[in-house]
């Protein structure tokens, strides 16, 4: 190229350069770029580049900047938006008049979102030698009607945590009072009486003097050692018996029920600190109560609610001004199908005896009842037990804080009605058909080894048919059975019936198991499933639900414990013809009213069910223990079907203790 021509090519670029350099920004322009740094909250580059001298006379930095950072955070802003509108393409800026501009602000904070529109104005000033223009500020543009000088403040408004509440809205886990015990320290003055506040609260010394000495004691501040339920009459009575002990009404989480539901609804207690590193993005707090056990735990999302949140500006000796407001959410009522007083006089029927009962509808699913006894008191877990309590609840051989319902065991003759059921379907029992069985034990042949089915009573008049085997519980006319029906039948058949599945139910429950892989490996262990021995375990609801087909002509509905659940939800079907039905109905009247249930054969109630023991053993050298069981509904009216299971009966006149504890549920129930 030319020289002379790439000179005057230079000297071209260079002037236009020139011009470029000289061109000032528009106030349009310097509003775009001061917004997008207020939405990118780089309020320090706000400060120092944008605003006119007047504001920042009027405000220094840390007015602008670290107030706004510290609300930012304070108020938990997100989703900033700023806008503007822009002016006409054919605007023309006079330097001498300020430039206005319509701004458009949003945002998301912990107490809703807040939106306003404002003018900001932009004013032309020369700063040593460079013009230009800046932006004119104040608080309003935070938020809305923001001044110098007002305060803005959070303050929040708890949501009432929801309350669970059974069938018959009778209160289950509510928001009550209870009471607070403690001490005033100027009022006790015997130091001797120490041991006894110690004994009488389940408290340690320790905790007292820990208690008494936190800093902000006062001799005549009352000082909180433990707290009682408003039921737990007797204990307040003694506490106050002592000089210098009192106590004061509390807002807390009542369980009116006590022990009868405990292991069913839980209690709520002090989050833990996994607990609140898991959930603190969910807004919960290091002091907020939480579900811990049971239903309190499985429906905290639903009953926990949300708290309120009130963003407001307060102004001197003005009313404050609301910024944003999201009202609390209380938490929901949620309704069970569990009827109270039916669990409560079922709790009491057993007697603290360590076992497991459940009762449901027949001819809707729905779970009336469901017991593990012994159980705990859920207050006393609210606001922390005591180390010296919770060793002695752990340390107990009846194992109160065990929930047996959601556990397995072996049924023992409990199963004998699902096993005539399965044969009967198949063509291979007759009921009517009697078998000849003589002795107290019996093996099909030598392969058996030193395998024998034996009967408790060999007494039994023969010929044996599926009524007599009922009313004298025969292991070995049911192990006969099995094997005329054999392996793969009596499996499938138990498969019809849920065993080896889940049980459909909205808690976490030890499914029933045909054996520990699903099999029968051989015909001993054949003989004894059919009497729910060998491997055999069953959940104890859902051993109360396989005998619905017995009075529903063959369906067996799914269990379900929240009201809101559809009723009678089929969960199994065509188990049993009315026939067959009509038959086993006759026969488990007829183990009540003859056989060894006698405890239950009630003069005006017609009890019908089937006893059954079962014994557990961990090994071969282990001598093991009979749990007793028992199901039975009103033959005339049954509203429900209850099976109880109690442990170790061996001692107690075994499943007939059982029976008797069954017969005090229906006494009570009148």
């Amino acid at each position: 190229m030319d020289k002379k021509l790439w000179g005057v090519i230079s000297l071209i670029l260079l002037m236009v350069l020139a011009g470029c350099q000289d061109r000032q920004a528009t106030p349009e322009e310097r509003l775009a770029d001061y917004i997008e740094h207020w939405n990118d909250g780089d309020f320090a580059e706000m400060y120092r580049d944008y605003l006119n001298e007047g504001t920042k006379q009027a405000y220094a930095a840390e007015d602008f900047v670290e107030r706004q950072e510290k609300l930012h955070n304070d108020l938990a802003i997100e989703n900033l938006e700023v806008t503007f509108t822009e002016a006409p393409e054919d605007t023309e800026w006079d330097p001498e008049q300020p430039a206005d501009f319509p701004v458009q602000i949003t945002m998301d904070t912990l107490a809703g979102p807040v939106e306003f529109d404002k003018t900001m104005t932009l004013l032309h000033e020369t700063r040593e030698e460079t013009e230009g223009w800046f932006v004119e500020w104040n608080p309003s543009f935070i938020l809305p009607q923001l001044e110098k000088g007002d305060e803005v403040r959070i303050s929040s408004t708890s949501a009432a945590r929801g309350e669970i509440v059974d069938r018959n809205e009778r209160g289950i886990a509510i928001n009550g009072t209870g009471y607070e015990i403690g001490i005033v320290p100027e009022r006790f003055t015997d130091d001797s009486k120490k041991a006894e506040v110690a004994e009488l609260l389940g408290v340690s010394e320790e905790h007292i003097d820990n208690q008494l000495n936190q800093s902000w004691v006062q001799p005549e501040h009352f000082v909180p050692l433990t707290v009682a339920s408003s039921s737990d009459q007797e204990l307040l009575s003694q506490a106050v018996q002592i000089p210098g002990v009192t106590y004061q009404e509390t807002e807390m989480r009542e369980y009116p029920y006590g022990e009868a539901l405990s292991h069913l609804v839980g209690y709520i207690g002090q989050i833990t600190g996994e607990q609140f590193e898991e959930l603190k993005e969910e807004g919960y707090t290091e002091t907020d109560l939480i579900g811990r056990q049971g239903l309190e735990r499985h429906l905290e999302d639903r009953l926990r609610g949300t708290d309120g949140s009130l963003i407001y500006i307060q102004k001197p000796e003005m009313d404050p001004i609301t910024v944003a407001e999201t009202p609390a959410e209380d938490g929901e009522t949620i309704a069970l199908t569990i009827d109270a007083e039916l669990q409560n006089a079922t709790y009491e029927a057993m007697r603290g005896e360590p076992g497991a009962s459940a009762a449901v509808d027949p001819t809707t699913g729905e779970t009336l009842a469901l017991v593990s006894s012994p159980g705990f008191v859920p207050s006393e877990f609210m606001l922390g037990i005591s180390g010296e309590k919770y060793t002695a609840l752990t340390e107990d051989p009846l194992n109160p804080l065990y929930n047996r319902f959601a556990a397995a065991y072996a049924p023992g003759s409990t199963i004998k009605p699902v096993t005539a059921a399965i044969g009967m379907e198949a063509g291979t029992l007759d009921p009517s058909a009697g078998l000849t069985i003589n002795g107290p034990t019996w093996q099909k042949d030598d392969s058996w080894g030193n395998y024998r089915v034996t009967r408790l009573h060999p007494e039994a008049p023969n010929p044996i048919d599926l009524n007599r085997a009922l009313v004298y519980s025969d292991n070995i006319y049911f192990a006969r059975q099995a094997l005329e029906m054999g392996r793969e039948t009596l499996v499938s058949g138990l498969e019809s019936f849920g065993f080896g599945e889940a049980v459909p139910f909205v808690l976490d429950l030890r499914s029933s198991q045909v054996s520990n892989d699903g099999t029968l490996s051989s015909e001993g262990q054949l003989a004894d499933t059919s009497f729910g021995q060998g491997q055999m375990l069953a959940n104890i609801l859902h051993l109360a639900t396989v005998y619905q087909p017995i009075l529903t002509d063959g369906i067996m509905y799914e269990p379900t414990l929240l009201l809101e659940e559809e009723d009678a939800q089929v969960w199994k079907e065509n188990l049993l013809s009315a026939e067959n039905a009509e038959v086993l109905r006759g026969n488990l009247r007829n183990v009540v009213v003859d056989g060894f249930a006698q405890a239950a054969n009630l003069p005006d109630i017609p009890l019908a069910g089937k006893t059954g023991t079962a014994e557990t053993k961990a090994s071969a050298e282990d001598t093991g223990q009979d749990n007793g069981f028992f199901i039975a509904y009103n033959s005339e009216n049954p509203d429900f079907i209850i099976a109880m299971m109690i442990e170790d009966v061996a001692d107690n006149d075994g499943s007939g203790y059982v029976a008797e504890l069954v017969a005090d549920v229906y006494t009570d129930e009148r």
